[in-house]
């Protein structure tokens, strides 16, 4: 029996790039290039070790974004993903969180799965909740924070890393699981990978699809919102202490005057 696998994805924008707000204060994502979350490679890459692990295993990558979220997906199935869902929709603008999760979880019931793989959280909204919402609304087990991830026997076992204790945790399939950044490198995509991808097949499904109102979800079903926003103060020159052999005591008189020591 194959064992479904669904990654859930994100497009973001990309860190490196000048990043801000649109008119109706939601991130601006036109005006910034979007990519995979980095996180979310993470995660990718331990649905493949576990297909590749498996006698017979299929991954199928899962996101919620506009028409140029297909680069994200792209990237995915580049790496070894085997087919994609896009859930694109006008209405799912300014979705939190919360109705973000409501819409992947109809989305996955939808697609179907044995187990669900999550990054740790979102480079842009990095509020890591998602994977316990998802569980929530799917009613199913959450097994979080994993830095090492494997399917033995019907049961999704892991290691999560704490600050004081490291615990083995495991769980009955179907689950959700999120992987954390120590979980493992996430592979290049070759040339033949990226070739590939380009003929695997993506799925387009809209609200409708997933009889969802669209008053659920987007700006209208936001359980969060931004009320304003201003750019971060420009920084300030700090003191500079020249060396004319006392550099050594104007430090130290510095560092006391701003009780550092």
């Amino acid at each position: 029996m194959t064992l479904k696998i669904a990654v859930c994805v994100k497009y973001v924008p990309d860190a490196t790039g000048d990043r801000g707000f649109a008119d109706d204060l939601t991130v601006d994502r036109d005006e910034v290039d979007g990519l995979l979350s980095e996180l979310d490679e993470y995660a990718v890459e331990q649905a493949l070790r576990i297909s590749e692990e498996s006698d017979d295993a299929e991954v199928t990558v899962v996101t919620v974004g506009p028409d140029d979220a297909k680069d994200a997906l792209r990237k995915a199935l580049s790496m070894g993903a085997d087919k994609a869902v896009h859930v694109n929709d006008e209405d799912i603008h300014g979705s939190d969180v919360f109705g973000t999760s409501a819409i992947l979880a109809k989305a996955l019931e939808k697609t179907g799965f044995d187990l669900v793989v999550c990054g740790m959280a979102s480079t842009d909204g990095s509020m890591g909740v998602l994977p316990a919402l998802l569980a929530e609304r799917l009613g199913l087990p959450q097994v979080t924070l994993l830095s090492e991830l494997s399917v033995e026997d019907g049961l999704v076992k892991g290691r999560r890393d704490g600050d004081a204790a490291t615990e083995l945790l495991e769980a009955p399939l179907p689950a959700v699981v999120s992987v954390t950044d120590q979980s493992g490198e996430a592979r290049y995509p070759s040339f033949k990978g990226i070739m590939a991808a380009k003929k695997k097949p993506v799925e387009e499904l809209d609200l409708d699809d997933l009889d969802i109102d669209a008053d659920e979800v987007g700006h209208a079903g936001a359980w969060t919102l931004v009320d304003s926003v201003a750019a971060r103060p420009a920084r300030t020159q700090g003191t500079i202490v020249t060396d004319e052999g006392d550099g050594g005591k104007q430090l130290a008189a510095f560092l006391a005057t701003q009780k550092f020591i």
